[in-house]
């Protein structure tokens, strides 16, 4: 089962939010504002993340170029945020950990239990059905 107990998930929210570093490839991040991905990203930026769009479209968003995969990216990140849905996101995530990323957080209502397995066998924090703007609100008040 994903669910760690609350300690120790939340230390786990805490560190990838104030530890893990400051570049987050958001995978499903496109120019269309009435998405979650749109006002999550932004939020992200005002508490210091580069946001890295990853869209099919390859479009710049909030100010960052954007690529069409995470492979395409050609300088590393630290966290991979996913909103695509729960039946795509497992390959993102071991996408995630051939690359080299320190984290991987699935968003609300992105739930893959064999995936978060996985990774946190690769030996990356991960975090799953939570929205980082959300945590990151509740960390810093």
């Amino acid at each position: 089962m994903y669910a760690d107990a609350v300690g120790t998930e939340t230390e786990t929210i805490r560190r990838i939010l104030r530890h893990t570093g400051d570049t987050w490839a958001v995978v499903g991040l496109s120019n269309n504002e009435s998405r979650a991905a749109y006002g999550v990203a932004e939020a992200l930026q005002r508490f210091g993340k580069r946001v890295v769009p990853v869209h099919p479209k390859a479009e710049r968003v909030h100010g960052e170029d954007g690529y069409a995969s995470l492979a395409d990216i050609p300088f590393p990140v630290d966290v991979v945020d996913v909103f695509v849905n729960s039946e795509l996101a497992g390959a993102v995530a071991d996408e995630a950990v051939t690359l080299g990323a320190k984290a991987v957080w699935f968003q609300l209502g992105v739930i893959d239990e064999a995936a978060y397995e996985r990774t946190r066998a690769a030996g990356l924090d991960m975090v799953m059905d939570h929205c980082p703007a959300i945590e990151i609100l509740r960390l810093d008040g």
